[in-house]
C-alpha cells in the first residue's frame, strides 16, 4: 500500500505542476489591460548572455492601458525593444529616451473570439496532460500486482487516481471559466 502511495503522490505533484502551467500560459494571454506577465518570456541579450527582461528593467503597470519598462542601464533600450518587436505579444514600444512604454489598445469582439479559441486549446492541451498523468500512474499501480499487492488495493488505488483526475479537470474548468470571462468583459 506504500507503494501506490508513493505513486498517488507523485501523480497529484504532477498535476498540480500542469495547473501551474496552464495558469501561467494564459497568463501570457491579455485581457485587454495591462499586465507585466504579458512580457514573460522575452529575453533581452545583455553583454553577451540572454537573459529576462525582468532582470534588466523594472516592468510596471501606471494604468490599465499602458505598460512602463525602465532599464537598469539606458543603453538597454533599444535591446529591449527589439525583442519587445521580435516577440509575439503584439505591442509596439515607444520610447521617451528613459522609459518604454507600451500601449495595450481594447479588444474587438473579433480579437476577444480568437482569445477565447486559444485558452480552449490551452486548457485541452492541460486536460490532455492530466489523463496522461492519470494513465501512467494507473499503469504503474496495476504493475504492483506482479510483486504481491492485492488486487483490492490496487483498485482502490486506481479510484484515488480517477478522484485526483477529476479534481484536476474541475479545476481546470473553473480557470477556464474565469479567463473566459475576463476576455469577454467590455
Amino acid at each position: 500500500m506504500e507503494e501506490i502511495e508513493l505513486y498517488l503522490d507523485d501523480a497529484k505533484e504532477t498535476m498540480d505542476g500542469a495547473l501551474k502551467h496552464l495558469t501561467i500560459e494564459l497568463s501570457k494571454i491579455r485581457a485587454g489591460k495591462a499586465s507585466p506577465q504579458m512580457l514573460e518570456g522575452i529575453q533581452i541579450e545583455y553583454y553577451g548572455s540572454m537573459s529576462p527582461l525582468q532582470n534588466v528593467a523594472t516592468v510596471n503597470t501606471p494604468d490599465a492601458r499602458t505598460i512602463a519598462i525602465k532599464p537598469f542601464e539606458r543603453k538597454m533600450i533599444p535591446e529591449i525593444e527589439k525583442a519587445i518587436r521580435n516577440s509575439n505579444v503584439g505591442l509596439s514600444p515607444s520610447n521617451d529616451g528613459e522609459l518604454i512604454r507600451l500601449s495595450v489598445p481594447p479588444l474587438t469582439e473579433e480579437r476577444r473570439r480568437e482569445l477565447v479559441k486559444r485558452v480552449k486549446q490551452e486548457v485541452e492541451t492541460a486536460k490532455v496532460n492530466v489523463r496522461n498523468i492519470r494513465q501512467d500512474a494507473n499503469n504503474s499501480i496495476r504493475k504492483l500486482t506482479k510483486e504481491g499487492v492485492s488486487e483490492d488495493e490496487v483498485k482502490i488505488g486506481e479510484e484515488r487516481v480517477q478522484k485526483l483526475t477529476d479534481s484536476a479537470i474541475a479545476q481546470i474548468e473553473q480557470i477556464f471559466v474565469v479567463k473566459e470571462k475576463d476576455i469577454m468583459e467590455v
